[in-house]
This record gives structure tokens, sequence and C-alpha cells, in this order.
């Protein structure tokens, strides 16, 4: 467990100022795997495979490397690490 402690010369309080920036970076996010998912869409409606098909193919070498394959890949990892980063602002939680 991390654990993280601000301060400021400031009497502004701290906490909604942290709380508003990790729903507005949340947002961005979400907004980053919607657009995300539209392109792994079309990659799929494009080839006739759902990613996790194109991917075992992939990392098993039964597809050829072009530029496509290599984009998708691509989004399929960014997908990932969007959806981590989500989930990790997801679990902070503020100590009293």
């Amino acid at each position: 467990m991390g654990a993280l402690t601000l301060t400021s010369p400031r009497q502004r309080p701290l906490r909604p100022l942290v709380e508003d920036a990790i729903q507005n970076e949340l947002h961005l996010l979400q907004s980053g795997i919607r657009r995300t998912e539209k392109r792994l869409q079309s990659f799929e409606r494009q080839y006739g495979l759902s990613s996790v098909e194109f991917l075992r193919r992939y990392e098993n070498d039964e597809l050829p490397e072009t530029l496509d394959s290599a984009e998708w890949v691509g989004e399929l990892r960014l997908l990932e690490r969007l959806r981590e980063k989500v989930d990790t602002l997801r679990e902070i939680q503020f100590a009293n």
C-alpha cells in the first residue's frame, strides 16, 4: 500500500482540489478508453477477428507483421494501460 502526504502553505483545503483533479483525470482516461475501444472495433470489423483472437494468433506468429497489426497491438496495449490507470485512481482512499 502506498501513502502520500500533501502539504501547502495556503489555507485552502487540498482535499477538494485533489478529488477534483482525480475526477477530471478519470474523465479523460474514460474518454481515451472509449476512443481506443472504437478503434479496436474498427479493426475487428475490418479483419473479422475479435481482438482476443487476433492477439492470440499474433503472439503465436500466425499473422504477418503489418502496419495494421502493429497498430492493433498498440491499441490493445494502450487500452490495458488506460484501464490500469483508471483502476488505480478509483482505488485511492483519502485518510482523515
